[in-house]
């Protein structure tokens, strides 16, 4: 995967400053407030608002109640990296695009099965490719 790299000032003219601000200054979204987190998506991917790479395949979401979108796994194990995270007095991984580094958001381990995971991610951090339906 070839990384792409910007400067600080081609990331601010392509995002909004909600976007700059969860994707390149690790920031987060009020829960129950961002675009996807009430969306079930029968098919599609959700994918890097900065880089575009697809991170989440719809199919693999679900409501956690936390207000964030959630998934149990990314669509490609490669296409997420994770760090440690000890921010704010918490221990917790940090998910971020393993293509451009963008923050994601955070993973769990107190998802559904398969795997028992739940990646909760900021809606700012995500486009949807393909068709979707309201959960509303």
């Amino acid at each position: 995967m070839e990384k792409i790299h910007k400067t600080d000032k081609e990331w601010r003219e392509q995002l909004t400053p909600e976007e700059y601000r969860i994707t390149r200054e690790k920031g987060t979204e009020r829960a129950f407030t961002g675009a996807y987190w009430q969306v079930t998506g029968k098919s599609g991917t959700y994918v890097c608002k900065c880089c575009g790479e697809v991170l989440f395949d719809a199919g693999d979401k679900f409501d956690s109640g936390c207000g964030w979108p959630s998934f149990h796994s990314p669509a490609q194990a490669e296409h997420v990296t994770e760090h440690a995270d000890a921010s704010h007095g918490m221990r917790r991984i940090e998910v971020v695009c393993s293509r451009c580094d963008a923050h994601l958001g955070h993973v769990f381990p107190d998802g559904p099965d398969p795997t028992g995971l739940r990646y909760c991610i900021n809606s700012a951090s995500l486009d949807f490719a393909g068709k979707q339906d309201d959960g509303k």
